[in-house]
């Protein structure tokens, strides 16, 4: 699968301190494969593909395109002192979303408002619809926090730490790691939420995400919401990041964020990760239109899991609150509608009709068509 292309020279980049010039690695981790472009200290460019989970050869697709690049053997270590930087998107968040395979999650809201998500705003996108599906829940379990502040700011209700101790103890012992936390006008007025976040940090919760820290802004369906898939993601996501930043040493990482900006590996969260991948091929699609003097362009993005679509019409367009694969978010990000068919999305007969994905045969196995028992 792994392949080589070279193409014309590029500008230089120089180690600053030594001035030699440095690798440089820009990449695209999908849910099947992986592509990188790599450009070296001569300026040249180099191109290169690889499964992304191929676990016989190779732990980590980057980190092994990187390793093949450089002619790094194996059990090698890389050497940090020849790469500039490394860059990437990936579609890690987007695939665990898509197929459901975040971590468990624990929803910890205000007395009363068990329910509010799931009630959520009653929108009714398609009108005349007569079987109504709501969306998945990302949270597994819910509890509710004795305590409450009203839209003034007044305690109400002193926070029961003691009861909330007991149920977060209860969920830590049942195998939950990641926590939501999201009360009534915690955005502006903290303590309560703060508090709880503290409690939880000291049970033992790896992945503690706080409403006033993830959307600190009114509306708390939208803030629970995305404070939930934060929660959600954030773990499969970090596992990620600190796999491929310990290979890579001291070397400068950074990720493609939904909005299409980049950001140090250290401040990549879940919330900004759904459409990693996807933005970076909208920022590619309108660079590569523009070059032959297109500014009216329909970007169709298929990849092994997903489907991504997105428009341009001389600006960037971007949504603050949007809804990707079921789930509703207020997080900056580029406009981009993902359904989950790919090229190697699995085909379901149900007795009745055949339905597409959302689960895909991704790398490992793979589709049948890669002959290692795949569906």
């Amino acid at each position: 699968m792994a392949s080589h292309t070279q193409n014309s020279p590029a500008s230089q980049t120089t180690d600053q301190t030594t001035g030699q010039p440095k690798w440089q690695f820009w990449i695209d981790r999908g849910g099947t494969f992986t592509d990188i472009v790599a450009r070296k200290p001569d300026g040249s460019l180099l191109t290169h593909k690889l499964l992304s989970e191929n676990p016989e050869r190779y732990a980590d697709a980057a980190i092994q395109g990187i390793r093949e690049l450089l002619d790094v053997p194996a059990g090698e270590k890389i050497p940090a002192e020849k790469i500039e930087a490394v860059k990437m998107g990936t579609t890690v968040a987007t695939n665990a979303l898509l197929e459901r395979k975040g971590d468990r999650t624990v929803l910890v809201t205000t007395t009363g408002f068990r329910d509010a998500l799931r009630i959520a705003y009653q929108n009714r996108p398609k009108l005349f619809d007569r079987n109504i599906k709501l969306p998945e829940m990302l949270y597994e379990r819910v509890i509710e926090a004795d305590g409450r502040f009203d839209a003034q700011g007044e305690e109400l209700t002193a926070l029961d730490r003691e009861n909330l101790r007991k149920d977060l103890q209860a969920a830590f012992d049942d195998g939950i790691r990641a926590c939501a936390i999201v009360f009534m006008h915690g955005y502006r007025y903290t303590a309560h939420e703060n508090a709880a976040a503290e409690i939880a940090r000291e049970i033992g919760f790896t992945q503690v995400s706080v409403s006033n820290q993830v959307s600190p802004l009114m509306k708390l369906v939208s803030r629970g919401d995305t404070t939930v898939v934060d929660a959600y993601l954030s773990p499969i996501l970090r596992r990620y990041v600190d796999q491929v930043a310990g290979e890579l040493g001291g070397v400068k990482l950074m990720f493609m964020q939904s909005n299409g900006g980049l950001t140090d590996a250290a401040k990549f969260q879940g919330k900004d990760a759904i459409l990693s991948g996807p933005a970076g091929g909208v920022v590619g699609m309108v660079r590569t239109a523009e070059m032959d003097g297109f500014s009216q362009v329909i970007g169709f993005d298929m990849g092994g899991t997903s489907t991504d679509v997105s428009h341009y019409d001389g600006e960037y367009e971007r949504d603050f609150e949007t809804q990707v694969a079921g789930v509703r978010m207020r997080a900056p990000m580029m406009k981009i509608h993902t359904v989950a068919a790919g090229g190697g999305s699995i085909l379901h007969f149900d007795g009745a009709r055949f339905r597409v994905g959302p689960d895909s045969a991704g790398a490992n196995p793979g589709p049948a068509a890669y002959r290692r028992g795949g569906p």
